[in-house]
């Protein structure tokens, strides 16, 4: 295929790049495709040009690239000049065919030259394509290749209890006292990470990779005060530290040293750093115009890698957390870019008259409405060029265009028989193009959901939204989740591209070599490995998989060598869940190895909780069998079960409510819809801090603060609404004055009677006699009408909202 300029004049318009040598864009601007000069459809002079055109040239030749230097008339060798015959044979000379990644053109990118983003992606994307050249078409993804790894025998560690413990008297109260009013939950603003949290348990789980037991002074914890001066509490951040560093050494004093036991089979011992990245099946990207793999891991500003200028980096705010392995959680935050670097999108989706857009996505729920906005190009609620949302198990597609309005409307959505959505890692692709209109795909499969509303062209489109993610613009109809990729393309990506991308998966991965050479092969060290794949899962776990055998040294691999019982060591101990490869019976025979993959042991894989976080948790392994050497494992005796449970305890006979049965009911007996969008942003934040069970004796005080919290937020929405509260409260009069509202006995039993109505009688027998309870109401209404008259003009609203929500946030409601 040769790229000529019939296509390209094709297109209304394209974005000019004009950028310095540096790679820093200078100026953006919209030009009419009308120049000629830089494209050839030149014959190739031999078959291998082509290769060398269409796998490097075409993705260096960019000005953003190499193009400002090493192009036409630059200053540098020209190899990627605009006559691809002369630039094959300089580029030849920069390259190593054999070794893709030993290319001098990669060592430079590698050593920070010229980086249009992160460095070691560059390098990592100019190997691919020189692969690519080379022929090789699977890139790097069969190949595993990594450098000796470091001869590190396991040590003896500490690891934290699965308990708060010492914590809860040591760390804890210090974060109480002086972390809560941001990091908690119930925060007037949260942010992540919730280390002050009312629940003992959560802070604790939330802190713990924020500690290092071994060495305190380098604690996060301590770092943030005494180095970054964050927050420090009394104004002196040197003292502030000293104090939180006492309090991990008393809580690391109080943990007891973890001893390898000898008798062991060990393997070497690695941290997941010090594995070698995993090159991953290629991606299709050739018409990505934003690209965000969130590998960041701090800050506040997610990169757009795409090399596509002006870059489109997205600005966070919000309620939100970095995730390792590469990824952001939104629980009421955003990602937002800017109205101007957003305009790439409309010109260049507008010139192609086609898109895609790709998303790596983990939703927290599936009670999730609005449609709450994944990824949207909008400016509010009521206007978009497109928004990939979620309405409980649907994904929501709505695009602008000649057959839709400028909210986007129609949608296209996913059956809700389907239930698609689902609350786990999915791969999903939204694409439209004029003739098959919009398609929905989710982990590489269409869903076959028919778009209402033909093709039509994209004319209209509106170059002043923002590109946003995890809300609206106007932070309306947020969406709580997990993104470990975004990918914008001016193309509909075909089915074939679609799998291909979802076979590449997602996520920073790491060959993990496990050195076993003293036990098969005492002439020749450090040449026998068993390598894991392994990852970041989430932020609570490591995923280990594809265990195999690969051999590095120069003679031939093992033969007639058993391998049996491989378990997964963490921090000086076997890890105490997730042993999914203690079965593995296996004989390495040289008639089953491959050169470039080793010999498979397992297709199996495996989550291992995190003890101390990436940085800081040594792995290795232990075995039952390895060549001659055996250790059968002994199952531990079982855990003393203690006395026999007293079942003669009374149950009680009342329950709670859970928090989607108290959500339902302020519903009922208010008549307010739960995707009210006040009413239900204010559910999906304090949701996790209502009650999950229904056992009264797990009822705690921060319950009850959530529950008044959703009362208020269905009270406002009811007496703020003319129509509802006219149904709701027959007779009263709204617009009096306080003093007026309530001056009788008549007047208030207006407001009051209907509240009991429906409030009480609808859950237990042996609730209060309505008349206590008005007796109440009328004390609360005293209070706030004190007054008389000079209360504010609004105080009748406001003590109409108070009486219902002290109502409905009950007792009555709550108890079941």
């Amino acid at each position: 295929m040769i790229y000529s300029m019939t296509r390209l004049l094709a297109l209304p318009t394209l974005l000019l790049f004009l950028v310095g040598c540096g790679g820093e864009s200078t100026e953006v601007a919209v030009a009419q495709a009308d120049d000629t000069s830089t494209f050839y459809d030149l014959a190739y002079k031999h078959g291998d040009v082509e290769a060398f055109r269409f796998s490097l040239w075409d993705n260096l030749k960019a000005d953003n690239r190499c193009g400002g230097c090493h192009g036409e008339g630059g200053d540098e060798t020209q190899f990627v000049q605009n006559n691809y015959n002369d630039a094959y044979d300089l580029a030849f000379g920069l390259v190593n065919l054999e070794s893709p990644s030993s290319s001098e053109i990669v060592s430079k990118v590698e050593n920070g030259h010229q980086c249009w983003s992160s460095c070691d992606d560059n390098a990592g994307r100019i190997t691919d394509y020189i692969r690519e050249w080379a022929g090789d078409t699977n890139s790097t993804s069969g190949v595993i290749q990594f450098d000796t790894p470091p001869d590190t025998a396991p040590g003896d560690s500490k690891s934290f209890p699965d308990l708060p413990g010492v914590f809860a008297t040591s760390i804890y109260p210090l974060l109480v006292d002086n972390c809560a009013d941001c990091h908690a939950e119930s925060a007037p603003t949260p942010q992540a990470p919730f280390i002050s949290n009312a629940d003992v348990a959560a802070a604790y789980a939330a802190s713990r990779d924020k500690i290092d037991l071994d060495t305190p002074a380098n604690s996060r914890l301590v770092v943030r005060l005494r180095q970054e001066f964050h927050n420090c509490w009394d104004d002196n951040c040197q003292a502030n530290a000293d104090e939180m560093q006492a309090a991990i050494a008393a809580f690391a004093d109080s943990i007891p040293l973890t001893e390898i036991d000898q008798q062991l089979i060990l393997s070497k011992a690695l941290m997941l750093g010090e594995g070698a990245l995993v090159g991953g099946n290629k991606r299709y990207q050739n018409y990505q115009i934003a690209f965000y793999e969130f590998k960041e891991g701090s800050g506040s500003i997610v990169e757009d890698t795409s090399g596509v200028l002006p870059r489109l980096d997205l600005i966070l705010s919000g309620s939100y957390s970095w995730v390792n392995g590469w990824g952001i959680e939104f629980s009421g935050g955003k990602a937002k870019g800017s109205t101007s670097s957003s305009q790439k999108l409309t010109a260049l989706i507008r010139a192609s008259g086609a898109y895609s857009i790709e998303a790596w996505v983990t939703p927290t729920t599936v009670t999730q409405v609005g449609p709450a906005r994944i990824i949207s190009y909008s400016a509010g609620n009521d206007a978009r060029n497109f928004t990939l949302g979620q309405t409980l198990y649907n994904y929501e597609f709505l695009h602008r265009s000649s057959t839709t309005d400028v909210n986007g409307e129609p949608s296209l959505a996913t059956a809700d028989d389907d239930e698609v959505l689902q609350a786990t890692q999915q791969h999903v692709v939204i694409t439209f193009d004029s003739f098959n209109g919009r398609r929905i795909y989710v982990n590489g499969r269409d869903t076959g959901d028919i778009d209402p509303s033909a093709g039509g062209n994209l004319a209209d489109w509106d170059d002043s939204f923002a590109l946003v993610l995890g809300s609206e613009v106007t932070d309306d109809n947020e969406w709580n989740g997990k993104l470990r990729l975004v990918a914008i393309h001016n193309r509909a990506l075909t089915p074939a591209q679609i799998e291909q991308n979802f076979l590449a998966s997602v996520g920073q991965k790491f060959f993990l070599p496990f050195d076993i050479s003293k036990y098969v092969s005492p002439s020749d060290l450090e040449s026998s490995y068993i390598v894991f794949e392994a990852e970041m899962y989430d932020s609570y776990s490591y995923y280990f998989s594809k265990p195999r055998y690969i051999y590095q040294g120069d003679g031939e691999s093992l033969d007639n060598v058993a391998i049996e019982g491989i378990r997964i060591g963490i921090n000086g101990r076997e890890a105490k869940a997730g042993q999914a490869f203690d079965k593995v019976n296996a004989t390495l025979e040289r008639s089953l190895y491959d050169e470039e993959t080793g010999q498979q042991l397992s297709r199996l894989g495996t989550t291992i909780p995190i003890e101390k976080g990436m940085d800081f948790d040594e792995f290795f392994l232990t075995f039952e069998v390895v060549g001659g050497d055996t250790n059968p494992f002994i199952e531990p005796d079982p855990v003393d079960s203690g006395d026999p449970v007293d079942n003669t305890k009374s149950i009680p006979e009342i329950g709670l409510r859970t928090f989607d049965e108290i959500n339902a009911s302020m519903s009922a007996i208010t008549g307010v819809s739960m995707v009210e969008s006040n009413v239900n942003a204010t559910f999906e934040t304090i949701k996790q801090q209502l009650p999950s069970v229904e056992s009264i004796e797990g009822f705690l005080s921060s319950h009850q603060v959530a529950i008044a919290q959703l009362s208020i937020e269905y009270c406002n929405a009811l007496v703020e609404n003319t129509s509802l509260r006219s149904s709701f409260y027959p007779g009263f009069d709204f617009s009096a004055s306080a003093q007026q509202a309530f001056d009788t006995s008549g007047e208030r039993d207006l407001l009051i009677d209907p509240l009991l109505n429906r409030a009480l009688g609808i859950s237990v027998a042996t609730q209060p006699d309505p008349a206590a309870v008005k007796i109440e109401l009328n004390s609360l209404i005293d209070t706030l009408t004190a007054c008389g008259g000079s209360c504010a003009a609004d105080r009748t609203l406001t003590v109409a909202k108070a009486t219902c929500a002290a109502t409905i946030g009950s007792a009555a409601m709550l108890l079941q």
